[in-house]
C-alpha cells in the first residue's frame, strides 16, 4: 500500500496530526514504523474512552506497523495533570501494581498480541539517577510548561502545582526516546505531552515522533466525558450483559459518536442511519441496538452479543425475566448495602449509598430508601441494581 494510502486510513477520524508531511518521510525511509501508546494503570479498568485509541492503534497493526503499548507503572506513580484543577495525590507502588494486573488482557481484546511489544516504564526511568533527571529536565524550559491550559489555569487561580507534576511530561516524553519511536497516539487531553516527547527526542538527536491524536468520547450521561471519576463509563471488563444494558441507555445524540469511534460499520451507512434517525424513519432505539451488538462483540465475542441481546429484549421488551439470572445469597440481618456490595455493580459503598439516594435499587420492583435497611426478603426475590442489572436472591442460614 502507497504510503499517502496508509495516511489517508490512520488519519481518518483524529483531531489533531503533527505532521502528515513527517509520516510520509517516515513511511517511505523506514516502511516499518514504531507506534507508541502510553496508558498509566491509576485505575484497575480500561472503558470504552480507551478503546477510541485502541482501535486507531490496531489500524496500524493492520498496515503491518508495529504497536508499542508503555505501561506507566512509573509514571503512574507521579499522576498525569492532564485536566486536573488540582494536584492529584500519588498512588503506591502496590496500588499501581494491583492496577497494572489485567491491563495487557485488556488491551489485547482489541490489538493482535503478535504485533503488540508490551513495555514497563519502571524498566528504564527507576534507573536515571537525579545527574540523568536533572539532564533531562535542562532540554525543556519552565516557561514552555507553563503554556499548559490547566498549569497556567492553577497558577493564574494560585492552585498548587507541585515539581512533580512538572516532570510528568517530562517523563513521558523520555519513553519515546527509549523506544525511538516514530507516531505516539493518545487523546485530545494528551497533545501537550506528546508535543513535549516530539521536542525532546529532537534534543536528543532523534527523528521527531508523528503525534495523533483522537476525540475523548462522552460517557453514559450524554455531556461528560468518559472517565470513572464521573461514574459514566462502560469498563472492558463489565459483563456482556451490563455493557449491552449501559449502551441502550445511552442518551441518543451520542448513537452516531459511538458509531463512527467504536465500530467497522461503514461510514456511508453510518450517515444514511443518522438521516433516518433524524427524519424519524428510523427509531433510535433500534440503532441502538445494534450499536450494543457492536460493542459486545468488540470486547467479547459475536455469540456473547446475542445472549445480551436476547437477554435484554427478555427483560426490558417482553419484561420476563431469563432463567438464568445471576444469584446473590444472603443471611438474615444483612443491610441493603451488605447485599448490593456482594453483587460488584458499584466500586465503592459511596457509590451504593448514591445508587440508593437516586432510587437506583429495588427488590420485587420496591425501591429501597435507605441503605441501612435490613432485607427481610423471600428466597428467589429479584434484586435490581442501577437500570440493567437483575440478581436473584438466595437466602442462606
Amino acid at each position: 500500500m502507497s504510503s499517502e494510502d496508509q495516511l489517508k486510513i490512520v488519519q481518518e477520524n483524529s483531531v489533531d496530526f503533527i505532521t502528515p508531511e513527517d509520516f510520509l518521510n517516515k513511511i517511505r525511509k523506514k516502511g516499518q514504523l514504531k507506534v507508541k501508546l502510553g496508558v498509566d494503570p491509576s485505575r484497575p479498568d480500561l472503558h470504552l474512552g480507551h478503546a477510541v485509541v485502541l482501535r486507531k492503534l490496531k489500524q496500524f497493526q493492520e498496515l503491518g506497523h508495529i504497536v508499542y503499548l508503555i505501561i506507566g507503572d512509573f509514571t503512574a506513580r507521579i499522576g498525569d495533570p492532564s485536566g486536573r484543577s488540582k494536584t492529584r495525590p500519588l498512588l503506591s507502588e502496590d496500588e499501581v501494581q494491583e492496577n497494572s494486573k489485567t491491563y495487557v488482557e485488556q488491551a489485547f481484546r482489541i490489538l493482535q498480541a503478535d504485533q503488540t511489544v508490551v513495555k514497563f516504564n519502571s524498566e528504564w526511568l527507576s534507573k536515571l539517577s537525579f545527574a540523568d533527571v536533572i539532564n533531562l529536565s535542562s532540554r525543556y524550559t519552565v516557561a514552555r510548561i507553563l503554556e499548559r491550559d490547566d498549569f497556567n489555569k492553577r497558577l493564574k487561580e494560585n492552585q498548587p502545582i507541585s515539581i512533580s507534576e512538572f516532570l510528568y511530561p517530562l517523563a513521558q516524553a523520555y519513553d519515546s526516546i527509549v523506544i525511538e519511536a516514530d507516531v505516539e497516539l493518545g487523546g485530545t487531553d494528551q497533545l501537550f505531552n506528546l508535543l513535549v516527547g516530539r521536542k525532546l527526542q529532537e534534543e536528543f538527536g532523534q527523528s521527531p515522533q508523528v503525534v495523533l491524536t483522537m476525540p475523548l468520547i462522552e460517557g453514559t450521561d450524554g455531556y461528560l466525558k468518559m472517565s470513572k471519576s464521573y461514574d459514566n463509563y462502560i469498563a472492558f471488563n463489565d459483563s456482556p450483559q451490563d455493557i449491552f444494558g449501559k449502551v441502550m441507555s445511552i442518551p441518543d445524540h451520542l448513537i452516531i459518536k459511538y458509531m463512527k469511534y467504536l465500530t467497522d460499520i461503514p461510514k456511508d451507512k453510518i450517515k444514511d442511519m443518522e438521516k433516518q434517525i433524524k427524519s424519524g424513519e428510523l427509531n433510535p432505539r433500534d440503532i441502538k441496538m445494534v450499536l450494543a451488538e457492536e460493542i459486545v462483540t468488540l470486547l467479547y465475542n459475536k455469540d456473547e452479543s446475542e445472549k445480551a441481546k436476547q437477554n435484554f429484549v427478555s427483560i426490558f421488551q417482553k419484561r420476563e425475566m431469563p432463567d438464568d439470572l445471576p444469584e446473590i445469597q444472603i443471611k438474615s440481618g444483612e443491610t441493603i448495602l451488605d447485599i448490593v456490595s456482594k453483587t460488584k455493580v458499584y466500586n465503592s459503598n459511596s457509590e451504593i449509598k448514591r445508587a440508593i439516594m437516586q432510587g437506583a435499587i429495588r427488590i420485587n420492583d420496591e425501591k429501597i430508601t435507605d441503605f441501612k435497611d435490613i432485607v427481610d426478603c423471600e428466597d428467589g426475590a429479584i434484586l435490581r441494581v442501577g437500570k440493567k442489572s437483575y440478581f436473584k436472591i438466595k437466602k442462606i442460614k
